[in-house]
C-alpha cells in the first residue's frame, strides 16, 4: 500500500493511524503528526488540505477528536470533511484519518 499517491497537483494519503491501545487523544495527535510529515514530504501542508475523512471506532469519541482536530487545523483553512463510525483496521485502533490535499 502506498502512503502517498501524487497525481497532477493532488496529494492522496492512505489512512493514517496511531498506536493500537493508546487512548483516542494520543492516537489522534500521533495520526496528525504523521499527516504533517507526509504532507511536508509531498510539498504540501495543512493549509492545502482539501478533504478529510475521519473514521472512528466509536462515535462517542467524536468530541475529543474534533477538539484536537480544531486545534491542529489552521484558522480559515478547514477542508470539506466527513466523519463516521467504522471498524478501524486493527484491534485497538480508535481513529483513522484520510487526507486529500493540493501541492504548493
Amino acid at each position: 500500500m502506498s502512503q502517498i499517491v501524487l497525481f497532477q497537483n493532488f496529494v492522496f494519503l492512505a489512512g493514517q493511524v496511531g498506536e493500537p491501545g493508546d487512548d483516542v487523544a494520543k492516537q489522534t495527535r500521533d495520526t496528525l503528526a504523521k499527516i504533517d510529515a507526509l504532507l511536508a514530504e509531498s510539498n504540501s501542508s495543512r493549509q492545502q488540505i482539501l478533504r478529510a475523512e475521519i473514521w472512528l471506532d466509536d462515535m462517542r469519541d467524536f468530541a475529543a477528536v474534533n477538539e484536537i482536530w480544531e486545534d491542529w487545523m489552521p484558522s480559515g483553512h478547514a477542508p470539506a470533511r466527513a466523519s463516521g463510525e467504522v471498524r478501524v483496521g486493527r484491534p485497538g485502533l480508535k481513529v483513522e484519518i484520510l487526507i486529500t490535499a493540493a501541492q504548493t
